[in-house]
Parts: structure tokens; sequence; C-alpha cells
């Protein structure tokens, strides 16, 4: 059919060249996107995996009841003050790294080693973000474990994905009460939408190894953009399933011009009553916020996590409610986690760095212990907050440090200059509410520039409202600090059970993957090529003569553009030919760039980014000029690549690889 397609579209050029009529074109991206959409497999139910810096979760979906979101069963173990609807994203493995255990279990067990027996353990936790921080990410790039020795980050990934699959698929069988097959299951794997390809495709891989899907049938796994998913979920939403803190009336029975943190509160105490319930119906219909919106409103997607904040502009378009991003995904690593660096930070500058960095190493569990005390206290920070707040001092860290300084944890605190917290008698670090909030400070400030500055674009104008979402959505000071940047210009919106808004709408988004119509290029993509060289307008230096003919080298082919609006399924087409006829494999090296118009791929912020290879073994020709015609698809969450060889009609296997440097 493709090659049918392909061929009728096609016509010859005085010149001997294949080139496609334009008028043509169209029809054959539709034709085309109607074969990939007409091979779609069919899957029972929907699975999808929100792997978070700081915790991690699934819900489900079975296809025949859309409207039900299931969310996994509640996890053992758990944080006093701490929902555990979601798992802490940390693993342990055996001292000969075999897997042992992730989440509440895997903290709970590591702890509960004897600190000579837990050094040889290979714990890890918040190790998500080192696919963001990573300049060159490749499938070698190793984590570090707490005791400090060294792990595959694709092993750590893969471990990590296995286990929610054996989780998922144990709860589908228990629910189906039969054996649950994993072909029956479309898998979606949540990832920021600030994420390069290369992280991407470093999930991608991690699936891969885990054995959630084989490389043979890659599409029964998605890829969901973080803020996607929220906006999609966040567009079903009732009234009564959200807080808004931008109307002046009283909902969800308190007054925005109350405490915000006290609104929260209510809201946290209807998810508490409901939490029995592990099922969410999602209205079927468009909620009755959605039903304000109309053509054209725009709206933001603020979604702070663990590790990043994603802001994401949707435009709505009736009357199907499909979505359009309307600019570039922006933000960075600007997450919850700030506040614990900031907290290491200040417990360093009383005890000194020396011995923080030595008791992580030679007391990994009790370092833990410290954080998960803090982690409950940071969660208690508000604007209006009087009281001071204590954090327990495991007694490790007093018995070490007093090995260590040899004098007091208490003679360190009067010492240091650090006037706001003091040591109480109870064996506590007691922070007044000021020093709590300077620690959240440097990482709300990222957020409201950010803000500030997307605001002033021009596409970002008459914003009519503000999805904040995600775990750190929670924390009041943030709240305010967005209120007060708003100043009323948007209204904002927080849904209940904020912290698992990625979850349900990365269902929804596997349950219909075509929602999103519309979405804007983060980079211009392209490839190197070569040019008739042309007197006046290439740089003499770009000269290549070759048989009489004269070449301008490196020029930048451009796929795409930065901050171009791509729309679901859009084909960027371009032919190649085997330098040799008996060539097997045509390697053609991607690259891309920040900057909107690239002339040459030797200019500065060029990046060679990934390999597009053409496996054109096995397919022959007698043809005098091999043609190999290229399809990439940008409109999706990944680049995909499909090529036919034009003189056979057989498909050639294409990939693009971002992760070879």
């Amino acid at each position: 059919l493709q090659y049918a397609i392909l061929r009728a579209n096609l016509e010859w050029t005085p010149q001997g060249l294949v080139s496609t009529k334009p008028e043509n074109v169209k029809k054959e991206q539709s034709a085309l996107l109607t074969d990939l959409v007409c091979s779609e497999p069919s899957f029972v139910v929907v699975v999808a995996i929100d792997f978070g810096t700081t915790s991690s979760g699934y819900a489900y979906a079975f296809t025949k009841e859309p409207e039900c979101i299931h969310t996994m069963r509640r996890w053992e173990g758990g944080d006093p003050g701490v929902s555990n609807q979601k798992t802490p994203t940390t693993i342990l493995l055996t001292p000969d790294r075999k897997f042992h255990s992730f989440g509440y279990a895997a903290r709970d067990f590591y702890h509960d080693l004897d600190p000579s027996e837990s050094k040889h353990w290979l714990y890890l936790e918040k190790f998500k973000m080192k696919l963001h921080t990573t300049a060159n990410l490749s499938i070698d790039t190793d984590l570090h474990a707490a005791n400090g020795k060294r792990v595959k980050a694709l092993d750590i990934f893969a471990y990590a994905l296995a286990f929610f699959k054996e989780q998922a698929l144990k709860e589908l069988s228990d629910q189906t009460g039969s054996e649950f097959d994993n072909n029956d299951v479309r898998w979606v794997i949540t990832v920021p939408a600030i994420w390069k390809m290369p992280a991407k495709q470093f999930m991608r891989e991690a699936a891969y190894k885990s054995g959630l899907v084989s490389r043979e049938n890659a599409e029964q796994l998605i890829i969901a953009l973080e803020p996607e998913a929220a906006s999609i979920y966040c567009r079903k939403l009732r009234l009564h399933q959200m807080v808004d803190l931008g109307t002046h009336t009283t909902q969800n029975g308190f007054s925005p011009t109350d405490n915000v943190g006290s609104g929260m509160a209510q809201a946290k105490e209807h998810v508490r009553r409901n939490r029995q319930s592990r099922t969410f119906l999602v209205e079927n219909v468009i909620g009755e916020l959605w039903s304000e919106l109309e053509e054209g409103d725009r709206y933001v997607v603020v979604d702070c996590g663990g590790g990043t904040v994603d802001l994401t502009v949707h435009q709505i378009r009736l009357p199907e409610g499909h979505l359009k991003e309307l600019y570039k995904a922006s933000g960075g690593p600007y997450g919850s986690i700030g506040i614990d660096y900031e907290f290491e930070k200040l417990l360093c500058r009383i005890f000194g760095q020396d011995f923080i960095d030595q008791f992580k190493i030679k007391r990994p569990a009790a370092w833990v212990d410290l954080m998960i005390a803090f982690e409950s206290r940071k969660r208690a920070a508000a604007p209006e907050r009087t009281n001071p707040l204590n954090i327990n001092l495991p007694f490790s860290f007093i018995d070490y440090y007093k090995k260590f300084r040899g004098h007091s944890v208490e003679h360190a605190l009067r010492k240091s200059n650090v006037d706001f917290v003091k040591w109480s008698s109870q064996g506590m670090l007691r922070m007044s509410p000021d020093a709590m909030n300077s620690l959240f400070k440097p990482t709300i400030d990222h957020i409201i520039q950010h803000l500030t500055e997307l605001f002033e674009k021009p596409e970002v104008s008459n914003i009519k409202f503000l999805f904040l979402v995600g775990g750190f959505a929670e924390s009041p000071l943030l709240q305010q600090a967005v209120q007060n940047m708003l100043q009323g210009r948007s209204r904002i919106i927080i849904p209940h059970d904020v912290g698992l808004t990625i979850l349900k709408g990365a269902v929804l988004f596997g349950l219909d993957p075509s929602v999103i119509k519309v979405r804007r290029s983060p980079l211009t993509y392209g490839v190197g090529v070569l040019n008739r060289f042309v007197e006046g307008k290439h740089p003499a230096e770009k000269l290549l003569v070759k048989d009489g003919t004269r070449w301008c080298t490196d020029v930048f082919d451009t796929f795409i553009a930065a901050d171009q609006s791509v729309a679901l399924g859009e084909m960027v087409k371009r032919s190649y030919t085997p330098a040799k006829p008996s060539q097997q494999v045509i390697v053609i090296h991607v690259y891309c760039s920040e900057k909107e118009i690239v002339g040459f791929i030797s200019e500065p912020g060029v990046k060679k980014c990934g390999t597009l290879r053409l496996d054109v073994s096995g397919t022959e020709s007698t043809a005098p000029r091999r043609e190999i015609q290229t399809l990439m698809q940008f409109g999706d969450t990944e680049i995909r690549a499909m090529a036919v060889d034009v003189s056979t009609g057989r498909t050639v296997k294409a990939s693009i690889d971002f992760l070879s440097h």
C-alpha cells in the first residue's frame, strides 16, 4: 500500500531526478497515516507508569471502560504525614548487584541493615535527574549508589520498570481471575516535556531491557510528556475535583481569601476520606470547567515535580476538544529536590562539608533517615506558619559527629553563625519557619522567574487558566508565590490528588494518543549535505571540487525548525542514494540546534545529536540509480523514521539513534 501511494505521487523531472507532485503531498501524508493507524494493534488495557524523581506509581484502565481509571494498590510501608499513594523512587541491589527491592520495601530493608553490612549494598534514590543533567547521555552512563559505588544507569531503570511490570500484571491477573498476558497491555511511560531526545530514547531502551516491551513490538510502548498528560486530565475536571485559587467566591467550602494552606488541608481531607477507593471516574463528557473554555482559549500547565518543572501552553480546538501546543515546553531542573539540596548546604554550613561527605559514605542508611525526617517537615512549611519545625537527628549522626570532631552537635550549632537553627533538648534541630522558607526560596524564585518570562511572550497572552500540578504543587509556599506573581491575570486551578494528575492523564493519553493534535518542535533538526557551490552565496572555505564539479560542504539541510508547529503524524520526506550499489547500510548524521535558522553544520551551537540508519541489505535492485525514500514523523512525542526502496517497493529498516556518540 505504501509503495503504491508513493509510486502514484512520483514523476520524472527533466534532470532525471525523482520529485513529488506538490499537490499530492498532503494526500500522501494522510494515506501513510491511515496505513500506520490501521496497523495499530488493539489492547485490552492501558497501564501508565509515572516514573518520578521522588516517587513513582502506576495506574490503568480497560479499553472497554475508558472512564474508569484504577490506581495501584496501597504500598506497604509509608511515612507519617506523607501520602503514600505512590512509592518512593528508591531501589536496592544486593552486594552482588542483583535486584532486591523497590520503593518503601527497599528503603525499610536498607534502613534495618547493620552499618557494617549496609555499606556493601547498593541503594539509589532520586536517580531520574541524571537523565536530564548528563550532557552526553549514552547507554553506558553510570549512576552512584549511596555507598559511592558506580552502577550502570540502564540496569537501574530496567530493574525499576521490570518491578512495575510485575506489580501491574499481578494486580491485573488478580482482578481478571486469570493469568494476564503482557501482549494485551499498552504501556505508557511519562517523561518531562523538556527532556531531550537521548533521555526519551534511554527510557525506551530501558523498557526493552526490562522486558516491558520488545523492539519488534515497539508501538506497544508510548512515551507521554508529563505536562501534556496533566493537561489531558485537567480538561476532564469537574468543579468538585479541584481547588480554585483564582475566584473570589467560596468554592469547595472555603474562600480563596483564606490561607491557601487551609484550602489545601480541606482538599487533602476530602482525598483522605476517598482514599479507600482507588478507582477514579473520569467524566466522559467535557468537564464543567472545560465548558467555560471557548475555541481558541489558552491555558498554561505548570507541572512541578521532584526533579523538574515543566511549563506548557495549550490552546483548545473545538468541537472535539483537541489540544494544540502554542509554545514549546520550557522549564528546568527546579523541582522540590532543590529544597533538599539547600538543606544539605545548611548542614554543611553548621557541621562542615568534610563531615557531611564522610557521614553520607560511612552511614548511608542514617543519611537516608535524616532526609526522610526532613521530608515530612518540609511538607509542613506554609506562609502563615509561626511555630518552629523540629527535625529528628539520627542517633548515629550525633554519635559519629562526636567521634569525627571531638565535640558535640550542640557545640557545633552554638559555634556556627546559623542563628535560626537551634538545638532542642529532645535531640532535634529546631528550625524557625523563616529558616525553612528560605530553603524553598531559590527553587521557587527559579519557577517564578520562568513563569514571568513565559507570560511576557506574545504567544502567551490572555491565559484563562493556570493549572498547577505535580507533587510540589501541594506546597502552600509555591501556591502563594504563583498567586502573587499572576495578580489575578488568570485563574489558578489545583486538582485534588494533585500528585496523581499526570498518572491519570497518562492513562487517558494511552487510550487516545491523537488527543494532542499540534506540538511545537523544541529544536531545529537536519542533516549535513553537499550542495552545488554558488559564488557569492557560499563561503570560499566550504568549496570542494570533485570530478570537476564545485560543491559546497557542510550545508545544513533542515527537516524541521525550532518552535515550528507540527501536526500529529506530519511527515518530512527526503530521498537518499547509496554511494555504492553494493552498500548495505546508509548512515546519515542528524544535527540539532536551538536556533531557528541554521546554514551550516559547523555553526556555533549546532550539535551532532543522532544517527539515521537505513538498512538496505536484502533490497538489491537492478535499477541504475537506487533511491531510498525516507519519511520522518515529528509531530509525536518521539521522532520516528520509515523508509522505502523506491525501485523495489520494499520497506527499509530505518531508525534514529540519539544515544551513540
